[in-house]
């Protein structure tokens, strides 16, 4: 079975950059906080 893709929204990533350059937290870190997996957050 075909997996789809998710897109994720700007406001999305932008969140998800803030989680690691304020909070000081690592990339895997985020990725688990935020339920995304693999290389989102380090693209």
């Amino acid at each position: 079975m075909k997996r789809t893709r998710r897109h994720h929204n700007w406001e999305f990533k932008q969140e998800a950059i803030a989680v690691v350059v304020e909070h000081s937290s690592s990339c895997a870190a985020a990725e688990r906080s935020l339920g995304v997996s693999g290389t989102l957050i380090e693209r």
